[in-house]
């Protein structure tokens, strides 16, 4: 049976404040990503901490995130987007407070975990509003619009956050986002109307959320920490079994609730299906590869925080002039194409960035795979967005955006720790080699530190001990770009196989 959706009249104006606080809201999200990854060398020095422990400061949020934005688009629908949305802002507000005035690791990643609940309220929401409040022959627009701006102001986040980490701490990562939460209060609280399904009473999938959160993180420890603790070791294989068992039985449970997190019948449209594969495939390469970008930039080819920072502002210049006219093409019924274009575009970004070596300049090196990914992506995002989003009834939007959202967000802590495993992996092969014409003593420090990889601490003098670990980060950072231009061409492929140009409406 269909739900109604509360019918809310929306004038030009309101229009333009549902987009601009849209696209501040999802800028929280997107800017922290950006942050959080410049910020992690400063967090490995300062705090100590190893590889595993940076990547749990990335994936204790994004793993909250992709496991709770399924409920976060249900509860949207159900409970009204406009009041979920808020929520969410101020939740990330909170959390991002906390985040800065950590003072260990352990306190930053159970902080990163509460934020990342708060971005699960407010990221589908960002899109389900737009969903709402315009017609799905606007929507495409819509959507390249929302892109195109989310970029310009994600593009300020890591540039403005490189520099307070070079000149204060990387405290102030997190606590930059607490007045862009403020000014996303203040005009959704004034400016935007709410929107929900009629029937909000339904019940919540409080198992299925459960269950998805149990599964994703038995996952992720597994890759994490089995280069640490080893691929036998108890705790991995417990994880690894827990995670399993409870992905396999959210599946189960989903089958049977009336009201899932995510309904199962969604999949046989081709349109849905393909769109949401495309985009775990997609965002598996870029979550994972812009992992590593950074600290190839940092630790190994000598940049500051604030030139980290600043070294993707051509990709999200790329994205922001595009997506708008990208959004158009899908509009006009061409999404499939601009699907299979721009992914295979992407793969040939991801490619370019295999080939820097340890001293590489950035302008030749680094800068052509960045400006032809960031094209890749423009064509692709917003016929995405759209595409999705068009599969599904009006009523559904926040529902539908949670589940396109909660995949890419998956493809990222999937892709992290799947491609941390791969770098622990090449580096320490690499490692072992050159520590053969290593004294012992300096060759023991080196093997004691490895999980640290590229931040592994060397005595100023051992030149060739510094050169065997960078040579050992940039043959893992190779591996990572090249199974990220797998993933996008696997992407290309299954545009071209399933989705079709046409806007499909359940009735």
């Amino acid at each position: 049976m269909r739900e109604s959706i509360t019918k809310v009249t929306c004038s030009p104006a309101q229009k333009r404040w549902v987009l601009v606080a849209s696209i501040l809201g999802s800028s929280l999200a997107f800017v922290d990503g950006t942050v959080v990854n410049v910020a992690l060398p400063a967090l490995q020095r300062d705090l100590g901490a190893t590889v595993a422990q940076a990547q749990w400061v990335v994936e204790s949020y994004a793993l909250l995130l992709a496991a709770l934005l399924l409920a976060g688009g249900a509860l949207g629908d159900r409970f009204g987007r406009r009041r979920v949305f808020l929520a969410g802002v101020v939740v990330f507000a909170a959390a991002s407070l906390a985040c800065a005035l950590s003072r260990d690791v352990t306190q930053l990643v159970a902080s990163r975990a509460v934020q990342g609940t708060g971005a699960a309220l407010l990221v589908p929401g960002s899109l389900a509003l737009i969903s709402a409040f315009f017609p799905e022959d606007e929507r495409g627009r819509a959507f390249g619009t929302w892109a195109a701006f989310s970029g310009i102001t994600s593009a300020l986040g890591p540039v403005l956050g490189g520099w307070l980490i070079d000149h204060f701490s990387w405290a102030w990562a997190f606590a930059v986002n607490v007045p862009l939460a403020a000014v996303v209060v203040v005009v959704t609280w004034l400016q935007v109307p709410e929107s929900r399904a009629d029937d909000a009473g339904t019940r919540l999938d409080l198992p299925g959320a459960a269950l998805a959160t149990l599964g994703l993180g038995g996952v992720v420890f597994f890759f994490i920490e089995a280069p640490v603790q080893g691929w036998g070791a108890a705790p991995v294989l417990a994880a690894l079994a827990l995670g399993v068992a409870a992905l396999a039985g959210f599946f189960f449970v989903e089958r049977r609730r009336a009201s899932p997190m995510l309904p199962l019948a969604w999949l046989r449209d081709r349109n849905f299906a393909g769109a949401n594969l495309l985009t775990l495939l997609l965002y598996a390469g870029l979550g994972g590869g812009l992992f590593f970008l950074p600290l190839n930039l940092i630790q190994v080819q000598g940049l500051s925080a604030t030139a980290a920072g600043a070294s993707l502002l051509p990709f999200i210049a790329i994205l922001s002039l595009l997506s708008r006219w990208a959004g158009g093409l899908a509009d006009r019924g061409s999404a499939r194409r601009a699907l299979v274009v721009g992914s295979l575009i992407a793969a040939a970004g991801f490619a370019l960035l295999a080939v820097p070596g340890t001293a590489a300049s950035y302008w030749t090196g680094f800068l052509p795979g960045i400006a032809v990914l960031g094209l890749g992506m423009a064509v692709v995002v917003a016929p995405l967005t759209t595409t999705v989003m068009n599969a599904v009834p009006q009523e559904h939007a926040g529902t539908a955006s949670g589940i396109n959202n909660a995949l890419s967000r998956v493809a990222g802590v999937l892709a992290i720790a799947v491609f941390g495993a791969l770098m622990a992996a090449v580096f320490q092969a690499r490692l072992r080699e050159a520590m053969a014409g290593l004294p012992g003593d300096l060759a023991d420090v080196l093997w004691r530190q490895r999980d640290r990889l590229a931040a592994i601490q060397v005595p100023d003098a051992a030149t060739a001990a510094r050169e065997a670990v960078r040579h050992a980060f940039v043959a893992g950072y190779r591996w990572i770009m090249l199974a990220s231009a797998v993933l996008a061409l696997a992407s290309a492929a299954i545009a071209a196989a399933w989705v079709r140009d046409e806007a499909r409406h359940r009735g």
